[in-house]
């Protein structure tokens, strides 16, 4: 039988990969995308946990809203990449500190 101490601990875990994700590798983009998405999906672990285990939907809906964001985060943000592999041929984060706006 699962209990909420053994998806708090996945989701922690997750978190812990995410975060370790975005401080060892800051050079390649699609590795930060990944690894904030990773954290995202350790708190919509929380949410689903806690409100599974408080018998409440609200977590349950809150998690679509923060699905939905995400979805348009990674969509955003691998266009924003195609176009900069595209233009500097490149994804190094290291490179692109000469953009113009």
């Amino acid at each position: 039988m699962l209990t909420l101490s053994h998806y708090l601990i996945l989701s922690a875990i997750l978190f812990a990969i995410g975060v370790v994700g975005i401080f060892l590798n800051r050079k390649n983009l699609i590795v930060l995308l990944m690894s904030i998405e990773l954290i995202l999906l350790a708190v919509n672990t929380n949410f689903i946990a806690f409100s599974h285990y408080l018998d409440d939907l609200a977590g349950q809906v809150f998690v679509f809203f923060i699905l939905t964001v995400a979805a348009a985060e990674s969509a955003i943000g691998l266009a924003i990449l195609v176009v900069l592999f595209r233009n500097l041929k490149t994804i190094h984060v290291d490179d692109l500190d000469s953009l113009k706006g």
